[in-house]
């Protein structure tokens, strides 16, 4: 039993998580590492988010004047079964009558 928590003792110091700025091992490393985890973050991670953002909404707006494709009345889209439990039973939950068709075509 002393073995044990000799063996829990001596891997909980070998291993924590905590940074140690007394200058022991893998203290002042260990704050190196933090921090430069955390300068990548705040200037490498956090713009390539925003580059992303701005990416997807100058990509949507030159797609927002595109015209809606054509109807066609394909027998396997757009199957209704029974109604939707919500509105008139025919549109879906998140419909767009611009580029959502009903099974009859789109709406006008």
């Amino acid at each position: 039993m002393a073995s044990w928590t000799k063996f829990a003792r001596s891997f909980s110091r070998k291993y924590s998580v905590a940074p140690k700025f007394d200058g022991s091992h893998g203290g002042a490393e260990q704050f190196d590492a933090q921090l430069l985890w955390k300068r990548l973050s705040y200037f490498v991670g956090f713009p390539a988010i925003g580059l992303a953002m701005v990416n997807c909404y100058l990509s949507h707006q030159a797609h927002h004047d595109d015209e809606r494709p054509e109807f066609v009345a394909y027998e396997h889209l757009r199957i209704r079964t029974k109604k939707y439990p919500w509105g008139d039973g025919n549109h879906s939950l998140f419909h767009n009558s611009k580029m959502n068709p009903l099974p009859e075509g789109y709406e006008e």
